[in-house]
């Protein structure tokens, strides 16, 4: 078992930043990479960001290429989710996911983020 808790998430004007923490516990030496996703009111939920977490390499969806950058601090077993130049379509909740071979099989709860105009 691995579990996630994510923070950070709040109300942002539009092109503001912030940063999304999430900080696994339980089997975290099995974990084999760990992502973002978002889901909006009446949108299906979608891929943002995710790293591998042994080797570090990130990978991103098109939408927040350039503008959100994954990372990850493994002595505290914690993944980021900087997230710059804020747009309204960038407003959701945000789902930190750990991958252990079982396709994102552990979530966290979610936290908000809100961009306003």
């Amino acid at each position: 078992q691995v579990q996630l808790v994510e923070s950070g998430g709040g109300l942002v004007q539009a092109g503001g930043s912030l940063r999304l923490s999430c900080a696994s516990s339980g089997r975290t030496l099995s974990i084999y990479q760990m992502g973002w996703f978002r889901q909006a009111p009446g949108k299906e939920r979608e891929f943002v960001a995710a790293i591998y977490w042994r080797a570090g390499t990130t990978y991103y969806a098109d939408s927040v290429k350039g503008r959100f950058t994954i990372s990850r601090d493994n002595a505290k077993n914690t993944v980021y989710l900087q997230m710059n130049s804020l747009t309204n379509a960038d407003t959701a909740g945000y789902y930190c996911a750990a991958d252990l071979g079982d396709n994102w099989g552990y979530w966290g709860q979610g936290t908000q983020v809100t961009v306003s105009s």
